[in-house]
């Protein structure tokens, strides 16, 4: 039996429909054909704020692209349906730009459109610089013109966001990830007004404020007004107010793009969307719906997992079973870098005698609050701003009971001796609900099916593969089931260590070894070929070791063959071959003469200038061998190496602390500047960043540093754990009221103590979640010496401080090292002179007499010579090397 299935769209859930149709259908009934109106597969449009961090329309791809080699599927893409005919059961489509039609006969059809962008009734929303926020060609466009504008106008770009919701949010911090101003519009009185209460949105306000985002409540725009050059410069708010822009991004909410079905004349909903049964089924019985098209009990979703869910059940009736929608998750976490908010199941406590549960903190910025039952033992929802790690355990546990004081699960991780509680999660726990699986699944995974680690757990329930949110949870699920087997979890490197990174450590530092072939050899796996020499996870693993342990240079000996790109050349390579230059300026403290050499150099080797989130100034676009010029220049002007390459000290930020601001209570500057210059050079498991705050306004953000110092009137606060990334975490109180030799003492142990005894790339809030004990067994090490090593992880650091060397200088004073930085092995000081670098973003390098020769011949020369940079194109910062034949 052969059955065609048509599938209009090729959003996220038409893939999962396609996915689970060719797992499922065993006997090959059905074939496939998707229509989607996108030039390009299947993405992953939750990802699509990620695109401005460098991913590009192929990183989002969804899936295996042997789903679409199937000959049983077909993807026809640029492609959008005109016209369903449900009596002939048959749908027309019409090729993009071309008048090219097709015809395609369906046994069954589901529509899986999705939606567009609501455009609010408000005047020039037409105007060039407005954009809506919804696809991989819309982002595309908004960072062409964002980049562009800048390029020309030598200033950052004014932006504004017109909605406050979740994709306003994500659209604010993809303006600030491009350089622009970002300020949001929100016509109500809270951002996210769907998924947070009053006090959460206040909370996130001052978060979001925190990053460098304005925000404007209760405002209501009234027109976008144009320029001289026609494209938008001006927003008038309904209150009088206005504000200058250069881009305007809409965020309005969205519309189920059901035409296609009005016209065919099935039932649509009173706010929009296809009406459909808990089969998904519409009016009539070949006609599906799935996603943000169906309108399915009175209203649609906007979310990926009901979507998911959705697909799932019409393979299932497709295949001849009886599935029916099972209710949707609304679960939603942010995903806005520095900002951790996530609401899940009835978070405004509108069940009938629904108790809250709030803990507050306006100074850490973290507002939790769960929703309970009555009696106070059911969990029915919750809200998360600013402290979201308790989301992956909390969000499985909706309806069911909690086990001990409900009051441990909002306070931080770790807070009080107890800390919060451990459930186990029944079986039936949703534990990934973008693609439906349990816990019972991730453990059957485990017993069952022989799964023995995260990875094949993954391929497996396919749990993780989605948003990854629930990876934390899903990992802990693994472990915990594999120990209960009494299977042995391996903590080990990798194929050529079975040490773990600490033991490894250990083993190094008590034996003295200080080459990568003598550490192979003594403590290597002794099973494996001669030939074995390392991978790209023990490699940079033993170099970091060896320069926590002062083994020497970098470049040193077999050192130099250990170590990642970015230490091999002391800089960053950038995504266009060049590299970016970062001098340290501890505390934030530069001299203006030292401002000026740094703008010096920048103008004379014709790099990108822009200040950094840690106080610095980062310079773009060098090449190769211009790296030892530029250090030479800027060592001679008493700067040294920021590390910013390295997994080691980044930047301490401060405030200006009491030496200029009228609340600050402790010269946060001079400590900030101690610790920058104590701890500069410390190789660690991963970056490390700290930031010293001269009161409790907290100006500094030491919170969110791995260590975090706020003054005091007594002394000094230290918090530790705070990390940025991809899993945000605020800072834990470690100690109180201490003078400054004491705090000092205390960071330089808990920093040696987390060095030696971290796992590979393991920043230090999962390191702390990892101790025995948590927080207070780390608080027991460092404060009160409880493993007797205090003393020697004090000589430690002692020793670290001693023996530091700057790496650039030591570079520069040595020959043999210096050679090793020639772009071109037969040019190794001079570029090749038929080579032209383009500048871009502003950033003009004036040329040498010799380049300007060479580019005049060649563009007399006609075609065959050195192209000029091509007008109005849009290119990142740096230098692009550009060669014509």
């Amino acid at each position: 039996m052969d059955q065609h299935l048509v599938v209009v769209g090729g959003g996220m859930v038409a893939h999962r429909l396609v996915e689970a149709l060719r797992d499922r259908d065993a006997d090959g009934a059905w074939r496939v054909t998707v229509l989607a109106e996108e030039p390009r597969a299947p993405y992953d449009r939750v990802a699509l704020t990620s695109y401005f961090s460098g991913r590009n329309a192929e990183d989002l791809s969804l899936g295996q692209p042997e789903l679409w080699e199937d000959p049983r599927v077909r993807l026809v893409r640029d492609t959008t349906v005109t016209a369903i005919d449900r009596a002939a059961r048959t749908v027309t489509a019409r090729r993009n730009d071309t008048d090219h039609v097709t015809s395609y006969g369906y046994d069954a059809l589901v529509l899986a459109t999705g939606s567009s962008a609501a455009v609010p009734p408000v005047e020039g929303t037409d105007l060039p610089g407005v954009f809506v926020y919804r696809t991989v060609d819309d982002v595309a466009a908004l960072r062409g013109w964002v980049e562009e504008r800048a390029a020309r106008w030598k200033r950052p770009v004014r932006g504004a966001v017109v909605g406050g919701g979740l994709l306003g949010l994500e659209a604010a911090g993809a303006l600030q990830a491009l350089g622009a101003q970002s300020t949001v519009i929100q016509f109500g009185p809270r951002l996210m007004p769907l998924q947070v209460d009053e006090g959460g949105g206040e909370a996130l306000r001052r978060l979001i404020n925190a990053t460098g985002v304005a925000v404007r409540l209760n405002t209501s725009t009234t027109a976008l007004r144009p320029g001289r050059d026609g494209a938008v410069r001006r927003m008038d708010f309904a209150n009088g107010g206005r504000l200058d822009v250069d881009v305007v991004v809409l965020a309005t909410g969205v519309r189920p793009r059901d035409e296609l079905a009005r016209a065919a004349g099935l039932p649509v909903g009173q706010r929009g969307g296809v009406v459909v049964d808990e089969a998904c089924r519409t009016e009539d019985p070949a006609v599906w719906a799935v996603g943000e098209v169906a309108c399915i009990d009175g209203s649609c979703i906007g979310l990926v997992a009901p979507g998911y869910a959705m697909a799932e059940v019409v393979v299932d009736r497709l295949l001849g079973g009886a599935a029916v929608f099972p209710g949707a998750d609304t679960a939603t976490k942010l995903k806005l870098a520095g900002v951790d908010v996530a609401s899940f199941g009835d978070a405004f406590a509108a069940t009938p005698g629904a108790l809250e549960l709030v803990h507050a903190d306006p100074v850490a910025g973290i507002y939790t609050k769960i929703v309970l039952s009555d009696d106070a033992s059911t969990l029915l929802g919750g809200v998360l701003v600013g402290d979201a790690s308790a989301y992956a355990s909390l969000r499985p546990m909706l309806g069911r009971r909690l086990e001990g004081d409900p009051g441990a699960y909002i306070l931080p991780e770790g807070a009080g001796s107890a800390g919060r509680p451990q459930t186990a999660l029944p079986d039936d726990a949703a534990v990934c609900s973008c693609n439906n699986v349990t816990a019972g699944t991730v453990r059957a995974a485990v017993t069952e099916h022989g799964c023995t680690d995260l990875g094949a757990v993954k391929a497996c329930t396919r749990a993780g593969t989605s948003c990854g949110s629930c990876l934390p949870l899903v990992k802990k699920l693994v472990t915990t089931e594999l120990e209960k087997s009494g299977v042995t979890v391996s903590t080990a490197l990798c194929e050529h260590f079975d040490l773990s990174r600490a033991q490894l450590f250990d083993a190094v530092r008590v034996s003295g070894l200080r080459t990568f072939s003598e550490i192979l050899a003594r403590h290597g796996r002794q099973d494996l070929p001669a030939a074995a020499r390392g991978c790209d996870i023990c490699k940079p693993v033993v170099g970091s070791i060896l320069g926590s342990l002062g083994a020497g240079h970098v470049l040193d000996g077999e050192n130099a063959t250990l170590q990642d790109t970015n230490d091999h050349v002391m800089a960053n390579l950038q995504k266009d071959g060049s590299y970016s230059v970062v001098p340290r300026m501890p505390g934030g403290e530069v001299t203006p003469e030292g401002l000026i050499v740094v703008g010096e150099v920048a103008r004379d080797f014709g790099l990108y200038t822009k200040i950094t989130g840690g106080q610095r100034i980062d310079m773009f676009g060098a090449r190769l061998e211009q790296l030892p010029a530029i250090w030479r220049r800027l060592v001679d002007a008493g700067f040294e190496s920021g590390h910013a390459y390295g997994k080691s000290l980044r930047t301490v930020k401060s405030c200006v602390g009491s030496t200029w601001c009228r609340f600050g209570v402790q010269d946060s500057v001079a400590l900030a500047v101690e610790l920058e210059l104590r701890y500069r050079g410390l190789r660690s498991p991963h970056k490390i960043k700290l930031g010293v705050s001269g009161c409790a306004r907290e100006c500094a953000e030491a919170r969110a540093k791995d260590v975090g110092v706020i003054a005091t009137d007594k002394g000094w606060n230290v918090y530790v754990g705070g990390n940025g990334g991809f899993t945000p975490r605020h800072a834990q109180l470690l100690a109180e009221d201490l003078d400054t030799e004491t705090l000092v003492r205390t960071i330089d142990r808990f920093l040696m103590y987390y060095v030696r005894t971290a796992d590979r790339l393991q920043r230090t809030a999962p390191w702390i979640e990892d101790v025995e004990g948590g927080l207070d067994g780390v608080r027991a090490v460092v404060m009160d010496d409880s493993l007797g090593i205090a003393a020697d992880l004090d000589a430690a650091m002692a020793a670290h401080v001693e023996n530091y060397t700057d790496e650039w200088r030591a570079t520069l004073d040595d020959p043999e090292k210096l050679a090793r930085f020639a772009s071109f092995v037969n040019a190794p000081t001079t570029p090749d002179p038929s080579l032209a670098y383009v500048p871009e973003r502003g950033q003009v390098r004036p040329a040498t007499a010799a380049e300007r020769a060479q580019h005049s011949a060649a563009r007399a020369d006609g075609p065959g010579g050195v192209s000029e940079p091509r007008a109005g194109a849009v290119l990142v910062a740096g230098t692009t090397l550009e060669v014509r034949r």
